[in-house]
């Protein structure tokens, strides 16, 4: 099979085998690509949005709004042709020396440190979080206390420790939100969702 084929074939298999949803077409999109991504049919019980999400989102990218990442990971799993279309740039600060400094000094994750700055520098960024519950814990704090206004969250930690409550805290805020519920998560699935919302956003169609 030619790539394009096996990809429509793939998008045929999930949508035979997921079946009806409640979820409005564009975010069906996000959530078949998470589901591609991971081969996780789960996912599409797990995944809820929030806010007028995929909206937001849109526009958010379409304004050229950065993004930021918790880990490289996620920054990897991009799609680089499309956000340079967009004119979107990509913030990721976990090797930062200051954070370095900040997380060695306090005994705290680089993560939680990272997205510290990410909030003082880029407020009003998109903010994907595809590995760490600490990186989301310091952004709700951030938003919290109104030192930050994301244009969109993705919250997609993954793990065992401090994960649902992490994502349990993005939920009380009042921005437009994306998150898995449970444990599930990673960077490949945050990267595919902030992928979806790309190419939607390329396609020209209302936000």
């Amino acid at each position: 099979m030619k790539p394009d084929e096996i990809y429509a074939e793939s998008f045929r298999i999930i949508e035979a085998e997921v079946g009806e949803h409640g979820f409005a077409p564009p975010e069906w999109r996000v959530v078949r690509r998470m589901i591609h991504a991971s081969g996780d049919l789960e996912l599409a019980r797990m995944v809820r949005f929030g806010h007028d999400a995929v909206a937001s989102g849109i526009r958010a990218l379409r304004e050229g709004r950065p993004i930021v990442t918790d880990v490289t990971m996620v920054a990897a799993g991009l799609n680089r042709e499309q956000l340079g279309r967009l004119k979107v740039p990509i913030a990721c600060f976990i090797n930062d020396d200051e954070v370095r400094d900040q997380a060695h000094s306090r005994g705290e994750t680089r993560s939680y440190w990272a997205m510290d700055k990410a909030c003082r520098e880029l407020p009003e960024a998109i903010y994907v979080i595809g590995n760490a519950p600490t990186a989301l814990f310091a952004l709700c704090s951030a938003v919290q206390v109104g030192r930050c206004r994301p244009r969109l969250i993705l919250a997609m930690p993954v793990g065992f420790v401090s994960v649902v409550e992490s994502k349990a805290e993005a939920l009380t805020l009042d921005v437009p939100l994306i998150k898995i519920s449970g444990r599930k998560g990673g960077s490949a699935v945050a990267a595919a969702a902030m992928n979806a919302l790309a190419e939607l956003a390329l396609e020209g169609g209302p936000a």
